[in-house]
C-alpha cells in the first residue's frame, strides 16, 4: 500500500477515519504491543522439568523443600494511557491554508500533525484493550477525559481532539502534573508538544511523574522550516504566543539559528533519556505512518528488553 503524505492524512475531515487508516497501515499485528506494561509479575511455581532454564529455578524454595521448582511469570498486559496535548499558539506553525490543505497539498501545522498522531495512538491503544484518556488546556481551562476503554469512549475522545484549536500559551507543568495525578494506577503518559514553553518546569514535572512510577513518553513535534530556516528574503517573524514581531534577514541568522535549533532538540532528547523517559521527534514533513511505525517498533523493542531484564532479575 502506498504511504499517504502528511498533508493527505491530516486533511481527512473524519479524525476517526484518519486514525483507522494510519493504524491499518501500520500493520502492527505481528509485533508485541507497544502499550503493554513493561513488567512481569510472578504467576506460579511448577515442578522442574528437564530442559527448563536454570535461571528460573527457585533456590529458596529448594532450600525449604529439597525439591526443584521453576518460577513462572505473567507479563502485565494492560496499561492506562494518558495523552497530553500542547495547544499553545506555537503549535499552529506553519499556518494552514484550508483550501490547499483539503486538496492534500497544503502546509501541515504541528498542531494538526500532533492531533492525528494522538488520534492514531488512542485508536491503537483502545483496539488493544487499553484504557486511554486525554488532558490538555484551552483558554486557560483544563480539558480532561479519564482513561477508559471501549468504542464509545474512544469516539468521545476523538471528537474532543478534533474540536481543539491552538491559541495563546499553556502551562505544561500544571497540565502534566494533573494528568499524572488522575491516572488511577501505574500508567503511560504521552506528551505531544514542541516543548518550547517553560523548559525547566516541564522537565522537572516529567521527572516527578517518572518518580511516581509512571512510564513517560516525550513526543516532540517540529516543522521542517523550524529546523532549517529555508527562507531567502527578509521576513517579519511573529512570536505566536506573545504577538511580538521582529524583522529577520534569514541569510544573516541562518547558521546560528540552525545550530541553536539542533542544540535545543538534542538537549531535549538527552534530558528525556537521562531521566529514563521515552523520546521521539516527529517532523511534519515525514509521513505520519512512517514516523509512527518507527517510533512504535522502537518502543516495543524497548519494552521487550525491559521485560526480559525484569524476568532475569
Amino acid at each position: 500500500m502506498d504511504v499517504l503524505s502528511p498533508a493527505v492524512v491530516t486533511a481527512i475531515d473524519d479524525l476517526e477515519l484518519a486514525a483507522r487508516v494510519l493504524v491499518e497501515g501500520l500493520r502492527v499485528g505481528g509485533h508485541r504491543s507497544p502499550f503493554h506494561g513493561y513488567g512481569a509479575e510472578f504467576h506460579q511455581h511448577r515442578p522442574y522439568r528437564a530442559g527448563d532454564d536454570l535461571k528460573y529455578l527457585d533456590w529458596k524454595l529448594y532450600a525449604r523443600t529439597n525439591r526443584l521448582y521453576t518460577r513462572q511469570f505473567r507479563e502485565t498486559t494492560n496499561v492506562a494511557v494518558m495523552l497530553v496535548l500542547d495547544t499553545s499558539a506555537s503549535m499552529a506553525f506553519p499556518a494552514e491554508d484550508v483550501a490547499t490543505m483539503r486538496r492534500g497539498d497544503g502546509p501541515v501545522s504541528k498542531f494538526r500533525y500532533a492531533v492525528v498522531v494522538a488520534a492514531a495512538l488512542a485508536y491503537l491503544a483502545s483496539e488493544q484493550g487499553n484504557a486511554v484518556g486525554l488532558m490538555t488546556m484551552t483558554d486557560g481551562e483544563m480539558v480532561y477525559l479519564p482513561a477508559r476503554s471501549g468504542r464509545v469512549h474512544l469516539r468521545a475522545l476523538l471528537a474532543t481532539l478534533d474540536r481543539l484549536r491552538p491559541s495563546g500559551a499553556w502551562q505544561p507543568a500544571t497540565v502534566i502534573g494533573r494528568a499524572a495525578e488522575l491516572l488511577a494506577r501505574r500508567g503511560l503518559l504521552m506528551v505531544l508538544s514542541d516543548f518550547y514553553d517553560d523548559e525547566d518546569g516541564t522537565r522537572r514535572e516529567l521527572r516527578h511523574v517518572v518518580q511516581r512510577g509512571h512510564d513517560v513518553a516525550m513526543l516532540q513535534v517540529v516543522a521542517g522550516a523550524e529546523r532549517t530556516l529555508p527562507y531567502r528574503e527578509a521576513l517579519e517573524v511573529e512570536e505566536l504566543e506573545t504577538g511580538a514581531r521582529r524583522l529577520v534577514e534569514p541569510d544573516v541568522v541562518r547558521e546560528g539559528y540552525r545550530r541553536a535549533m539542533a542544540a535545543f532538540l538534542d538537549g531535549t532528547q538527552a534530558a528525556a533519556l537521562h531521566e529514563g523517559m521515552d523520546y521521539a521527534c516527529f517532523d511534519t514533513a515525514v509521513p505520519v505512518e512512517h514516523a509512527l511505525r518507527d517510533y512504535l517498533v522502537r518502543r516495543a523493542m524497548g519494552a521487550q528488553a525491559a521485560l526480559q531484564a525484569t524476568v532475569h532479575d
